[in-house]
């Protein structure tokens, strides 16, 4: 059985290179539905930071979203009003 995994977990802070990482272990990958080499979006809300993995799909629904905001910026300010 599966030893449940604990809802506040210290991370050890590592130097990569120039740069700084942390080690998620595989049950931490696992919950996440998280492999090597994919990408997680951090957000950062009032209680701390919360790590997902990236949908591809949503990724470029938002990219096309934010090329239409772009693009029609007069007709949304205008909606806002």
């Amino acid at each position: 059985m599966n030893k449940p995994i604990p809802r506040t977990r210290s991370l050890k802070i590592t130097k990569i290179g120039n740069s700084a990482g942390i080690i998620l272990s595989k049950e931490l990958l696992a919950t996440l539905n998280a492999n090597i080499g994919d990408e997680i979006s951090l957000t950062m809300t009032d209680d701390g930071v919360t790590l997902t993995p990236v949908d591809p799909e949503f990724e470029e629904e938002m990219r096309l979203a934010r090329q239409i905001m772009r693009e029609r910026v007069k007709v949304l300010r205008e909606l806002a009003k």
